[in-house]
């Protein structure tokens, strides 16, 4: 239980850390960095998957790479629903989503 509140923690502040990287993200507050995880968490778990499914075929042609739009398309889902958070644009969730892909790959790691 503690490891997944302390992956959290981290994660928000990685949200935090992209949205000062990334000029189309724009995090209000810590707590709204929070709330983003939980929300992404959920959105992760319930609906990528069916979407992942949905688009198998066009995944498949692209050889992976349209996992990357499906990303971001999440994390505008999240900019969507998650007060405190805003992304202004697909091209700033796909540059968002790959850091914090790539960030939250680096963290698991140690």
């Amino acid at each position: 239980m503690v490891n997944i509140l302390l992956r959290w923690l981290v994660y928000a502040i990685l949200i935090v850390f992209v949205a000062w990287l990334v000029p189309g993200i724009e995090v209000a507050n810590f707590v709204s960095a929070l709330f983003v995880c939980i929300i992404l968490a959920l959105v992760n778990t319930f609906i990528k998957p069916l979407i992942q499914i949905i688009t198998l075929p066009v995944n498949i042609l692209t050889l992976g790479l349209f996992s990357l739009v499906i990303n971001a398309l999440m994390l505008m889902l999240a900019g969507w629903i998650a007060p405190g958070f805003e992304v202004d644009g697909f091209l700033s969730a796909l540059v968002g989503s790959l850091l914090l892909s790539l960030f939250s790959l680096g963290v698991s790691r140690i």
